[in-house]
């Protein structure tokens, strides 16, 4: 015979509604009162019928969670992270009470497939929708997703942006975590500065992108600052810079295009740690020294930069801890930060690869 939700109810000595309110989290419960009811939802072996609930509810038990690239330690250290706030307490026991399901949604920083992702996560009257990563600076786009995510948003989904800046006139977003991109440029170039550095190429990233723009005024603020960036100075940063994806291909080409223009280049800032790899290896090819002749710099400190030899300067996002707070918001567990924005500090690390220039 099918166990109901009314003899669950029964079992634990509480109302259906008490019952609904432990299984879909949605609402305060006593600790007591929550462990009978998961109690008795084990011993009846008592099974939600999830396809019934969420159309009785706004949503549905599914959370998704938008990412560029799973395999760039980037997003996948803030998914996997928000993920864990998502999936609920953790305590081993196996029991469903308020969890929901984290689906990882691989865009490969495609913005059509970004809309595509979003109008599923609609039809399955998502939870909440994390979107994590710089957004693309396209009108078109932007317009398409504040219209999306205001559907969303009036369909009862919580809508977290995670490493993205906020969107212009978007009610629908419960919050936006910025990461300080143009701070932390800005710090890693006035280091390179202090050294001695003036002759610095930049490897940026994609041209569309929020997080390169940021990134790349950073540096050229602080070139700027230094007498480096201004008239006949900023056609110079141009020539010194060279955009392609986020990936290590791209700064092993870029670094060695960037030698070829300038070969008396004495560093290189790279768009983030992976394209620092390949920088640094089209130097070595080069048969040249880091940071003895050429010092590298990198962006996100992902776990391995500590690890390269020489070790990576460069800038710390705590990714982890933004992701898991975007778990956090997207489920409730948080109050939304003032006026719904929060940016999250970037810190410099020195390390063994950078130096001042040989005389």
């Amino acid at each position: 015979m099918t166990v109901t939700l009314a003899d669950v109810a029964a079992r634990a000595r509480v109302s259906p509604a008490t019952v609904s309110r432990v299984l879909n989290g949605n609402y305060p419960v006593a600790a007591s009162t929550r462990e009978r009811v998961l109690r008795a939802v084990d011993d009846l072996d008592y099974v939600l019928n999830g396809p019934a609930s969420s159309l009785a509810a706004a949503t549905s038990d599914l959370v998704g969670i938008l990412v560029n690239d799973i395999a760039d330690p980037f997003f996948g250290i803030m998914a996997g992270a928000a993920q864990t706030e998502i999936g609920g307490p953790g305590d081993g026991s196996g029991r469903a009470g308020g969890e929901k399901l984290a689906v990882i949604c691989n865009t490969g920083g495609s913005p059509e497939r970004e809309l595509t992702y979003l109008t599923l996560l609609q039809r399955q009257r998502a939870a909440a929708v994390v979107l994590t990563g710089g957004a693309v600076e396209d009108p078109g786009h932007q317009a398409a997703i504040s219209a999306k995510l205001a559907k969303l948003a009036d369909a009862g989904t919580r809508v977290v942006l995670c490493g993205r800046p906020p969107l212009p006139d978007s009610e629908a977003v419960v919050a936006a975590l910025a990461f300080d991109n143009r701070g932390g440029g800005r710090r890693l170039t006035e280091h390179l500065l202090s050294l001695g550095h003036r002759r610095i190429g930049y490897v940026a990233g994609p041209l569309e992108r929020t997080t390169t723009r940021h990134r790349l005024e950073g540096h050229r603020d602080a070139m700027r600052a230094a007498g480096l960036g201004d008239g006949a100075g900023a056609g110079e940063q141009e020539r010194l810079t060279v955009h392609g994806p986020y990936d290590r291909r791209s700064g092993y080409d870029a670094t060695l295009e960037l030698l070829r223009r300038e070969p008396e280049v004495t560093a290189i800032v790279a768009a983030n740690d992976t394209v620092a790899l390949g920088a640094s290896a089209a130097i070595r090819d080069r048969g040249l020294r880091i940071p003895e002749d050429v010092s590298v710099a990198g962006f996100d400190d992902l776990p391995f930069s500590v690890d390269a030899v020489p070790a990576l300067t460069t800038v710390r996002l705590p990714l982890f801890e933004a992701g898991a707070r975007a778990g956090r918001l997207a489920m409730g567990k948080e109050a939304p930060p003032p006026g719904g924005i929060a940016t999250i500090a970037a810190e410099l690390m020195v390390r063994g690869s950078t130096a001042p220039p040989r005389k």
